[in-house]
């Protein structure tokens, strides 16, 4: 198994900063930063969204609340997240963003911007969302895998402490495509990521529901994740996963993936049949 955290930066007290400035008055300095550049960091477009989700759960950091708890109960799913504290002079506000800010206000991976303030602090959520690949792009993400996993395999690689000579490329496997659709919506649906299906199945037993007559088989599942090129990355970082990836027993592959609230999820099976 495996998760992508969300990226979680401490809390950085900003120096002379804002007091009650109304929240598009913070968007616009925060944006007008991130326009120009600072600190020897080049301008980025395009311009941070509100979002009021963020603003949701920027009030709920102010009050005191777990940043995973709040962007959950906001609905906003994210693959990397900053918050700021910003607290002070309203005439400074822009400067002092741009002089203890800088780093995130010009990561170009954050699009969306929450405000909140609270006894004359100011909050600020930076975030970057996560996008599931969608429904109708199965087939092109399916086959965007299995190109990158057989680029993988075709190069001597060490997973680990394991060291794997290249091998011969996998065939896509309608069964064990259904398989892995088969977990990864079993995943969405449960908000859980894990190899045991909801039913208590194994990747062999939902091998052969899909009519996959196996001489072995083997799984990588994986949630956060939301391009192809994201999870196979993780995939090989990982020594158990990219065991698999690189395993010569292996010569079908399966892989899908699905969406819910509570996040994206990966199932990725693999399979050499019966003779």
């Amino acid at each position: 198994m495996l998760v992508r955290p969300v990226t979680m930066i401490m809390l950085l007290a900003l120096p002379a900063a804002s007091a009650a400035q109304a929240p598009q008055d913070i968007a616009g300095a925060v944006n007008a930063v991130r326009a120009r550049g600072c600190g020897g960091r080049p301008a980025v477009k395009p311009a941070l969204r509100p979002d009021a989700r963020l603003d949701r759960a920027a009030a709920r950091i102010a009050a005191g609340d777990e940043l995973r708890d709040t962007l959950r109960s906001a609905g906003y799913r994210a693959v990397q997240v900053a918050v700021l504290e910003a607290s002070g002079n309203p005439a400074s506000f822009e400067r002092s963003l741009a002089e203890g800010g800088c780093k995130d206000i010009t990561e170009a991976a954050y699009r969306d911007l929450g405000v909140a303030q609270r006894d004359g602090v100011t909050w600020l959520v930076f975030a970057a969302p996560l996008e599931a690949p969608a429904a109708g792009e199965a087939a092109s993400v399916s086959a965007r895998v299995l190109a990158l996993v057989n680029e993988a395999r075709a190069t001597t690689r060490r997973c680990g402490f394991r060291r794997f000579d290249a091998v011969p490329p996998l065939a896509p496997s309608a069964a064990l495509q259904r398989a892995a659709s088969a977990h990864a919506e079993d995943m969405a649906r449960r908000g859980a990521m894990n190899h045991a299906g909801g039913d208590g199945s194994t990747p062999a037993d939902r091998a052969t529901r899909a009519g996959y007559a196996w001489r072995t088989v083997g799984e990588n599942v994986a949630s956060g994740q939301s391009t192809p090129e994201q999870a196979v990355t993780e995939w090989l970082d990982s020594p158990r996963h990219c065991s698999n990836i690189m395993d010569a027993d292996f010569t079908e592959m399966g892989v899908a993936v699905a969406s819910s609230a509570t996040g994206v999820y990966w199932a990725q099976v693999f399979g050499a049949p019966r003779p």
